[in-house]
């Protein structure tokens, strides 16, 4: 086996709104001078948080640091729907909020643990014969989308003030937190949309521990390679 470069494991950047995670990529393969550079599952443009960079061999791991849990929080707005089910669609919705109580928010969060399925949004970059689902709405397309097995292990409000919602979820892969919003609203009999989304861990990772991404493209690459995880490393952790 080849010797491994100090450069090959992940790298926990956190990601602001802005960029996509591409975007991230691309800044940090430039910047560090490498062939290989991936990521460990995307965040929306507007979503922050943590993002899993994989460098070199690293990228190897792509599907096993993939598959770990993830934990969100968020806010999202009761009483208008949007077709991306966050606050960069159109609006296609606006409905009068009941009168709710914390308490009557957490009771509908608790109906949506364990497993369910999730129709995923039409905004989305998942594929149908081939083309991401994104580019057929842009073209005022809807398609038949297949509902995905997903489960939350815990979603809690942590404040309302009406019509906002403040939250904190943990889920499986694959998780569209935006259909959550719209889901939940439907149930609410109102509608609701996802105005904010940050990622606060992946796996055994935690936002706290990353590096913010303007400051990690203003660092040399002898100061990011003490960030690096490195790919051994990787290889043991469960």
């Amino acid at each position: 086996m080849e010797a491994l470069n100090p450069f090959d494991g992940a790298l926990l950047i956190d990601k602001p709104a802005g960029p996509t995670s591409h975007d991230v990529v691309d800044a940090l393969r430039a910047h560090l001078g490498l062939k290989k550079v991936g990521h460990a599952g995307t965040l929306d443009p507007n979503a922050t948080g943590l993002l899993i960079l994989l460098l070199g061999r690293g990228t190897k791991l792509s599907e096993k640091l993939m598959s770990s849990d993830k934990v969100y929080e968020g806010n999202l707005e009761l009483g208008t729907e949007t077709d991306s089910y966050d606050a960069d669609g159109k609006v296609t919705q606006r409905n009068p909020v009941p009168e709710l109580t914390l308490d009557q928010l957490n009771e509908a969060a608790d109906s949506f643990l364990g497993d369910q399925m999730q129709m995923p949004p039409m905004v989305s970059a998942i594929k149908k014969g081939g083309v991401p689902l994104y580019k057929l709405a842009r073209r005022g397309l809807e398609v038949e989308r297949e509902p995905r097995l997903v489960h939350l292990y815990a979603f809690r409000f942590t404040d309302y003030i009406a019509p906002n919602g403040w939250f904190r979820v943990a889920c499986t892969k694959g998780t569209y937190v935006r259909s959550l919003a719209f889901d939940l609203g439907r149930k609410l009999g109102c509608g609701a949309h996802l105005r904010h989304l940050r990622r606060v861990g992946s796996g055994m990772f935690e936002v706290a521990d990353a590096l913010e991404f303007e400051s990690a493209i203003q660092q040399t690459p002898a100061e990011l390679q003490t960030r690096v995880i490195p790919f051994l490393k990787l290889v043991r952790m469960e």
